[in-house]
């Protein structure tokens, strides 16, 4: 009698834990009660640090793969802390980007955060990170025009938030871009479940077997998650960090019309091409260098 019960508590205990395996995946997307303080996709940018010296052959070139305008060029200080920065915002159909070049020697930790955020309330914001599992790895500050703040999200993935005092208007984007992150299966789902809870965003799919060109590995398949939320779409990369150059250099991924086209007006512009054309995944892909530096993946859609 005692041995049948224990196995009978054994077994209840066993299928406990298979549950409890089992719904990790599902458990990732619950959110935690915090505001909505993303703004639009338009308005947030990826940060692009160059030299002086090629700031105004990277805007130029970017302009001409992608057309679009710029804010005025402006020498200013952008951190908590003294420094002098060339700074210009770049505002393209398929994706803007803030532009650094910086005269002094760039404080830490700025130049290790990928993307800047634009929040409704910056203090919401601060709370809504802390809240999700961020670290606040610069409190706010205020800068020339508002306010802003660096996070750290599980995994070490860094973004800027800023805020406005006079709020900007900017048209919608024709093609939204994709922020590509790459983190180890160890920091995955924590990632995941803390940037879907502070961007209230979903899940657009999750593949265990996502074809390993995209990686630059095409023998192998790896795991990939596409989120969208009101700061845009993102893109996680799970992987185990072995990855051949330029894979995770990249920062952003730009949805084109046609490729083949882009490509050509980068070339022309002083642009290379690192990673020739590839089709995965109803897209059609390649990675591009720009003068200074910046890798970028740039896409066009696939039809069935």
């Amino acid at each position: 009698m005692r041995l049948g019960r224990l196995v009978r508590a054994l077994a209840a205990t066993v299928f406990t834990i298979l549950l409890i395996i089992g719904s990790v995946r599902v458990d990732v997307g619950q959110q935690k009660a915090t505001p909505n303080i993303a703004v639009g996709p338009q308005y947030d940018t990826t940060h692009v640090y160059v030299s002086p010296d090629d700031f105004d052959r990277f805007v130029a070139s970017v302009l001409a793969t992608f057309g679009g305008t710029t804010s005025k060029q402006v020498v200013t200080t952008v951190t908590p802390t003294p420094s002098s920065s060339l700074s210009q915002l770049i505002l393209t159909p398929v994706g803007s980007i803030s532009v650094f070049g910086y005269k002094t020697p760039v404080p830490y930790p700025f130049g290790l955060e990928r993307t800047g955020y634009l929040v409704s309330d910056m203090d919401a914001a601060v709370s809504a990170a802390r809240v999700t599992g961020a670290d606040v790895f610069v409190t706010p500050f205020d800068d020339p025009i508002g306010k802003d703040a660096v996070i750290q999200l599980p995994g070490g993935v860094n973004i800027q938030l800023y805020w406005h005092t006079t709020p900007p208007s900017y048209k919608p984007l024709e093609t939204i871009p994709e922020n590509r992150v790459y983190v180890s299966s160890d920091r995955a789902d924590t990632f995941i479940r803390s940037f879907l809870s502070f961007s209230k965003g979903d899940v657009v799919s999750d593949d265990d077997r996502a074809p390993g060109i995209e990686i630059g590995r095409p023998r192998d398949t790896y795991r990939r998650v596409r989120i969208s939320s009101n700061f845009g779409k993102l893109t996680v990369f799970v992987t185990d960090g072995q990855l051949p150059y330029p894979y995770g250099r990249e920062l952003t991924g730009y949805e084109v019309t046609n490729l083949a086209d882009t490509l050509a007006k980068a070339k022309s512009a002083g642009a290379t091409i690192l990673v020739a054309p590839y089709q995965t995944d109803q897209r059609q892909a390649s990675f591009v260098q720009f003068p200074g530096g910046y890798i970028a993946e740039i896409h066009s859609a696939v039809k069935k």
